[in-house]
């Protein structure tokens, strides 16, 4: 058998610091999952804005203008840039599953392409807003 040194070496990839450096194919992933809790939570933003359209004016009235206000613009904004981003997550795994852009060095441009795509993407979409 070979002689392995294994008191040199780190016991586990999660050993953040010295022993592990986060690549961008592991950040993005992990980002893909948060944004997927954090669209959850602002569909539920979303359906108390719609019960409360269905219970009372006030109740719609104190929705509305809390979603109006400065950080309901900011909660809003950011919901936004996290459906983009799952969104462009999920097309990053199609094309995996096909079998295309396997390389390391491809993976991390397109971890990259998806920050830079969920911004612009979520700029246009509050020009959009802004606009309409």
């Amino acid at each position: 058998m070979a002689d392995v040194n294994r008191g040199n070496r780190p016991l586990s990839p999660f050993m953040i610091g010295p022993y592990y450096r986060p690549q961008m194919t592991s950040v993005s992933s992990i980002m893909v999952r948060i944004t997927g809790i954090a669209s959850l939570g602002s569909v539920f933003l979303v359906i108390c804005w719609f019960l409360a359209a269905a219970t009372s004016e006030s109740a719609f009235n104190c929705f509305n203008d809390l979603y109006g206000s400065w950080i309901g613009n900011i909660v809003m904004l950011a919901a936004a840039w996290a459906i983009w981003y799952h969104m462009l997550g999920r097309v990053r795994h199609v094309i995996w599953d096909f079998g295309y852009c396997l390389d390391v060095e491809t993976s991390e441009k397109m971890g990259w392409g998806m920050f830079i795509g969920a911004t612009v993407l979520t700029v246009l979409t509050a020009l959009v807003f802004l606009i309409f």
